[in-house]
């Protein structure tokens, strides 16, 4: 099999470090909501980041796709630096901070459902590409996304009402 064109090398890669932040993302907003309904219904969206993570990288196996490693550190450094932005609290984890990373993991999954489709639209040019699930995973995104949207307008709700 051939390797992949440069260009789907980069965009795959640029996707691989975006799904780093996503997946710490998701971490985060599981282990700071581990007590609440938020957090038991972001473990589920968490666990199928992470197994679409994982897709990616078979893919870009298949691909012949490098993983660029510096990218992706700075990904992970990315997403720890987001953490420190002012969330109304002087220490801690705040409604706040709730609304703004279901954001954030919202774009994030965006982001996600326009790889897939995109890679959907190439399909046909591409043999690797068939032997990944896509229509699967633009619809387990979409779900994903549809998830996460009714948590952020819930947490919005708590937020954005208190002082």
């Amino acid at each position: 099999m051939a390797p992949a064109p440069k260009l789907l090398a980069v965009y795959l890669n640029d996707h691989l470090a975006g799904s780093v932040v996503g997946t710490n993302l998701a971490r985060r907003l599981v282990k700071e909501n581990e007590d609440n309904e938020y957090g038991r219904e972001i473990a589920v969206v968490a666990r199928e980041i992470e197994e679409d993570q994982r897709e990616l990288e078979r893919l870009m196996d298949r691909l012949e796709v490098h993983k660029r490693r510096a990218r992706l550190g700075i990904a992970w450094v990315a997403e720890k630096f987001g953490r420190l932005k002012p969330n109304g609290r002087l220490v801690g984890y705040s409604p706040l901070s709730r609304l703004i990373e279901l954001e954030g993991l919202m774009m994030g999954i965006t982001g996600k459902l326009a790889l897939w489709r995109a890679l959907k639209r190439v399909e046909g040019s591409l043999p690797a590409l068939r032997e990944t699930n896509l229509e699967r995973l633009i619809e387990r995104a979409e779900s994903q996304r549809a998830t996460v949207q009714a948590l952020r307008v819930e947490a919005a709700g708590e937020a954005l009402t208190q002082d």
